[in-house]
């Protein structure tokens, strides 16, 4: 799916201080994988298409690896860092040995690297990307703006994908499927969980865009107190014409509530997105 830009311009150099580490090769038998790799798995039909590439080219950007020697003396093995996918591609290309870049890291900064290298090539799907904000979260306590710092994203962007996490099992599962995009999937979370599962159904039965969808949660509130039978009360004219420039204006639904001395208007979004967008129309800005 379509991503926006990840603000990840700095790139992998800007997380590897200190001159740049010298390139080597390594044989691939000594080479393991990485237990802090945010990918699940690689996809068959893009690993072979790397391979092809590998085997016309040989492996054009070096894996970053991290050096581990073992007690006792041997050979020593090496980590991934970042470049699991070019690493599964070079073994099924037949190669033997791997051009590396050494970096002495620390469990953190090793899933720091994966994270951002994977943001920057957009290899992460939403939960992927989601799980290991997490685990820079929980595992190693970092806090949503030190995240944000460390990976490049602003502190919305990580707020929002960790609200993913919120999906039950089934719509994690749907999401993975492709079957309902990542702005469907905050869409949806913003209904009380108990009708989470209902929007989901009518919007994978219908097809419904991610606009249709914002639409539907919209309205969710008005189906339910049609539902139930309930009077609507009579509405004054030129407030529901205030409402209507007001709903123009704002790109969102607003309510006008007049009293005898006064009254409120209040402002309905959706998402952290449609949050987003009233706080840049109204001039409000982050310090």
């Amino acid at each position: 799916m379509a991503r926006g830009k990840t603000g990840l311009g700095r790139g992998l150099g800007a997380l590897i201080p200190g001159p740049a580490p010298l390139r080597e090769s390594v044989d691939v038998d000594l080479i393991v994988s990485n237990p802090y790799q945010p990918r699940f798995g690689i996809e068959a039909a893009a690993l072979e298409e790397l391979a092809e590439s590998i085997r016309q080219h040989g492996v054009l950007q070096p894996l970053l690896v991290s050096r581990m020697d073992p007690e006792g003396g041997g050979a020593p093995t090496y980590q991934v860092i970042a470049g699991e996918r070019r690493l599964e591609a070079a073994r099924l290309a037949g190669l033997t040995q791997v051009p590396v870049v050494v970096k002495e890291s620390t469990p953190r900064e090793g899933l720091e690297l994966a994270l951002v290298e994977n943001l920057m090539r957009q290899d992460l799907n939403p939960l992927e990307e989601a799980q290991a904000y997490r685990r820079l979260v929980d595992e190693f306590g970092l806090s949503q703006s030190e995240l944000s710092s460390r990976v490049g994203r602003s502190r919305s962007a990580v707020a929002n994908a960790l609200r993913l996490l919120n999906l039950s099992d089934e719509l994690r599962a749907s999401l993975a499927r492709n079957e309902i995009s990542e702005g469907h999937a905050r869409t949806i979370l913003s209904l009380p969980e108990s009708i989470r599962r209902q929007a989901w159904e009518r919007v994978v039965q219908k097809g419904l865009s991610v606009r249709q969808t914002e639409e539907l949660v919209r309205d969710w509130p008005l189906e339910g107190r049609k539902r139930r039978g309930r009077r609507q009360p009579a509405r004054n004219v030129e407030l529901e014409a205030l409402e209507e420039r007001l709903r123009v204006a704002l790109g969102t639904r607003v309510s006008v509530v007049k009293g005898r001395r006064g009254g409120k208007i209040t402002v309905h979004f959706y998402s952290d997105e449609e949050l987003d967008g009233l706080l840049e129309r109204l001039g409000v800005t982050e310090r």
